[in-house]
């Protein structure tokens, strides 16, 4: 599949607002509008396009208060890895994931709405998953930067 660049700035301006029209896109484009179709059906069916969502106002939903949590095992046995990331997969606040080198395995992204729905979080939930070694959280202060996009 050939990718250029003009299917970069199509996907830098889908992640800025996938609502707009492929009427919209193709007059940003200089291009037609059944050739953007073509264009935006080419990237969905390559992979370049996972998904289509809306971002929302985390305040609005009273979910505001992040949290980023790490965690580490007992062990790092392919049982104890494989249940560890199972059962977290299920926990509603974890909103990412990440398995990692370094001092901790994981590191979660956590989002609730207060210091106290936080603690219920760790105490009925995230400690209760087994092999947990220790954790170790951050509470962020102010968010300075947060993107979606992937410049090119």
């Amino acid at each position: 599949m050939v990718f250029d660049t003009i299917d970069k700035k199509l996907l830098e301006l889908l992640q800025a607002d996938s609502k707009q029209t492929n009427k919209e896109l193709s007059n940003k484009l200089n291009l037609s509008v059944t050739a953007v179709y073509e264009r935006i059906k080419k990237l969905e069916r390559g992979g370049f396009i996972k998904s289509y969502v809306a971002l929302l106002n985390k305040e609005k939903v009273a979910k505001n208060f992040s949290v980023y949590c790490h965690v580490k095992l007992i062990q790092h046995t392919q049982e104890y890895v494989v249940s560890f990331e199972k059962e977290v997969n299920q926990l509603n606040e974890v909103l990412e994931c990440y398995h990692l080198s370094g001092d901790y395995d994981y590191l979660l992204k956590v989002l609730v709405s207060d210091m106290a729905a936080f603690r219920e979080f760790m105490v009925k939930k995230l400690t209760t998953i087994r092999h947990i070694g220790s954790t170790h959280s951050m509470f962020v202060i102010n968010e300075v930067k947060h993107t979606t996009a992937i410049n090119f």
